[in-house]
């Protein structure tokens, strides 16, 4: 077991080191999720709606986090691809779960931080209106909902191994359809009937909702509620342990089987 951590710990000291080599990139993506994020806030301040205010603030940093976690997991396989290091990777004398574990630890922390940052600068902008207690409720909320997000960016990361032209482009949609269907600048309500019930395919679904719930912005108007504890959105919390109780597993096997169909064909290669 202390093997198989330290391994885990070398891929996360590996793509910390290469996040830092292309450092140039991290701080623009990171200055424009900032921007954008307060841009979107900034509807709610425009219309003197407190509750619309931190309802946008919210999916902008929840967002913020998840997104990221997702495009970090997804595209681990293009980054390794565009370095060349994919066959070596893959040649490692250590588990596939090792590896993965290692790539997800790296995800999870590096979109923490993004969230953070895009939290604070928001805060430059407006009195956010929470209490620390809060604020540290609904991360508690965020992380339950990565362990979802990373068995589904677990699955999406074999779409580069398929496809080297299109696998990336690919996993960018399947993000661009949660971001629609999780609610995460408006309530599942106002989407077309027809696609409602598919929001309940994204854990994003059920942390939006118990985050709004503790932040008591779940309600109309346009005033904001008292907002409650932990303990009353356990249901929500219990469905996201689920999503990642059947997807991380889920994930692995898919991956696997993406991997050894790309060693058999030869796909592993930079060229496709």
């Amino acid at each position: 077991m202390a093997h198989q951590l330290r391994a885990a710990l070398a891929f996360v000291f590996r793509d910390y080191h290469l996040t830092r080599r292309y450092w140039s990139w991290v701080l623009v993506f990171t200055f424009y999720d900032m921007v954008s994020a307060a841009s979107i806030m900034l509807i709610g301040v425009a219309a003197q709606n407190p509750r619309l205010t931190l309802t946008l603030l919210l999916g902008a940093v929840m967002w913020s986090f998840l997104g990221r976690l997702f495009g970090e997991i997804a595209n681990s396989i293009s980054y390794e691809r565009w370095e060349g290091t994919i066959e070596y990777t893959f040649m490692a004398p250590v588990s596939r779960l090792t590896h993965l574990v290692g790539v997800s630890l790296f995800a999870g922390a590096y979109a923490l931080l993004r969230g953070v940052l895009v939290f604070v600068f928001m805060s430059l902008f407006v009195d956010i209106g929470a209490s620390f207690t809060q604020v540290l409720q609904c991360l508690v909320v965020f992380v339950v909902a990565s362990l979802g997000f990373m068995g589904i960016g677990l699955m999406a990361a074999v779409l580069p191994v398929m496809s080297t032209e299109n696998g990336a482009q690919a996993t960018n949609i399947i993000q661009a359809v949660f971001l629609l269907i999780s609610g995460v600048y408006y309530p599942v309500s106002v989407l077309p009937a027809w696609l409602q019930p598919i929001s309940a395919l994204s854990p994003a679904t059920y942390a939006l909702n118990a985050c709004r719930k503790i932040l008591g912005v779940d309600g109309g108007g346009s005033a904001i509620a008292p907002g409650v504890s932990l303990g009353a959105v356990l249901p929500e919390l219990g469905i996201l342990l689920v999503f990642g109780a059947v997807t991380i597993p889920l994930g692995l096997f898919v991956f696997g089987k993406a991997e050894t169909w790309a060693k058999r064909t030869g796909k592993l290669k930079r060229a496709g």
